[in-house]
């Protein structure tokens, strides 16, 4: 958030969803147990906090040890560089990192040496990509899994039920996303509201999706949409990606008789005097200020917010817009036709 901020931005923070540790310990020790007894060949490290989980909770059952020296004689392949840390600090190596820091670029670095009669000891993370599991038991592994955590809903929904509404009035310009699941929370959130087509319209027209890597932007794909992703997978690549294509793609310029207008984000700026739009004024300059002095019908506009249902609604909204603007008269009406900016 602060990082956003120091580049003037303003954060809107809407946890979509939440880690937690595993339900049930005794199902942490049970399948730790079950690894000790295997002696694995491999182990497939996939995050940070899922190690650093699991070995607390075999210290908290007496079998931290056993599972250390357990593994010490395993081929322990981390996903990334946070997976890596998280087993040097268990006083373990490792073996190699995943090329794409995912389960299946992982999974695929198992498979080039083969996997056939091997034992391979995977900890999961809060989102189980099961088909990866799936390749290895078909290239003739024995898999066994340790689930340290879990992801579950927050336990207030307002803050991303707002955001919903946000998304869907095209009150942001960007949203991230850093996980996969947290893009299926959103998805599930809106769905159950009866917004999540107009969510994904909003992702594909006026709303920026970026995800920090290939994994997170998984489900933005599959739903036909097109996220922003940083070459590097890391959080600072993805503030940068997200600045920079704001900057470059989503500012609206325009000279009108008034002056030069600039609209970044909220903030409207007209020859030098600013103002901070409320949302549904804010989609409606978008779309006015996109037509480039062109009429935009009454029914164009409607079409733009729901909430207008007619010809007066939109008349209501113009005249509110009208009046957040430094210059009312920027916006000019076109008799029978509709309305348009003053060029």
């Amino acid at each position: 958030m602060a990082a956003f901020e120091r580049r003037g931005a303003e954060v809107v923070h809407a946890p979509a969803i939440r880690i937690a540790a595993a339900a049930d310990d005794a199902c942490i020790t049970s399948d730790t147990l079950a690894i000790i007894a295997a002696r694995p060949d491999i182990l497939l490290a996939t995050t940070s906090y899922g190690i650093r989980r699991w070995f607390e909770a075999a210290d908290a059952a007496g079998v931290g040890h056993e599972l250390t020296d357990t593994l010490v004689h395993s081929s322990i392949l981390v996903r990334g560089p946070k997976a890596r840390g998280a087993v040097r600090a268990a006083g373990l190596d490792d073996d190699g990192m995943s090329d794409e820091e995912t389960t299946k670029s992982l999974v695929d670095y198992v498979l080039r040496d083969g996997a056939a009669g091997k034992t391979i000891a995977v900890q999961l993370h809060g989102f189980t990509d099961q088909p990866q599991l799936e390749r290895l038991v078909a290239a003739g592994a024995t898999v066994l899994t340790v689930a340290p955590y879990r992801w579950l809903l927050p336990e207030d929904s307002a803050r991303v039920l707002r955001l919903v509404d946000l998304i869907c009035a095209g009150g942001v310009d960007a949203v991230t996303f850093t996980s996969a699941p947290a893009v299926m929370a959103l998805f599930g959130v809106a769905d159950s509201i009866g917004r999540l087509e107009e969510l994904q319209d909003a992702f594909s027209e006026t709303v920026v999706a970026a995800a920090v890597g290939p994994v997170t932007a998984g489900p933005l794909l599959a739903a036909g949409l097109a996220p922003i992703v940083p070459e590097r997978f890391r959080m600072g690549a993805l503030i940068k990606l997200v600045c920079d294509h704001l900057e470059q793609q989503r500012v609206l310029r325009l000279d009108t008789r008034f002056g030069p207008v600039e609209l970044r984000g909220r903030l409207f700026s007209l020859a030098g005097a600013q103002t901070t739009l409320p949302p549904s004024s804010l989609t409606l300059l978008r779309v006015l200020l996109a037509a480039g002095g062109t009429v935009t019908s009454r029914a164009s506009l409607t079409a733009t917010l729901p909430e207008m249902q007619d010809d007066h609604a939109v008349d209501v909204a113009i005249s509110r817009l009208r009046q957040a603007l430094p210059e009312p008269g920027l916006v000019a009406t076109v008799i029978k036709r509709g309305y348009r900016i003053d060029v």
